[in-house]
């Protein structure tokens, strides 16, 4: 402890070699790892989650009649009817009413018909 406390009281003893004051690349270099931290925490949580709601919403923007889909639990049937926040959906022989967040992802796109 005596020694670290040595070593501080040289490193502010000794003028810097540029003629600069010493407190600037310190409060630099403090504030580095934490701009680091954000940028990583970006990159690794909030930007792929972005991008997930960015694939959802579109999805869901494409759902129509007759698409083959699968809710989140786990439920696999067919589009009856598209709603403005519920779909209508029949599997096997039960016909049901879920939210449209409920919805996953589209196994098969049904053909339009013309």
């Amino acid at each position: 402890m005596h020694l670290n406390c040595f070593a501080e009281v040289l490193a502010l003893a000794t003028p810097p070699a540029n003629g600069q004051s010493g407190t600037q690349p310190n409060a630099l270099m403090s504030f580095l790892p934490m701009i680091l931290l954000v940028v990583v925490f970006y990159f690794i949580l909030i930007r792929p989650q972005q991008q997930r709601a960015k694939q959802q919403k579109k999805l869901l923007e494409a759902l129509k009649a007759g698409d083959k889909v699968i809710t989140s639990s786990g439920i696999i049937a067919v589009v009856v009817t598209v709603k403005d926040k519920s779909v209508t959906l029949r599997s096997a022989d039960a016909k049901f009413e879920v939210t449209k967040a409920s919805v996953t992802d589209i196994l098969d796109a049904s053909t339009p018909t013309e």
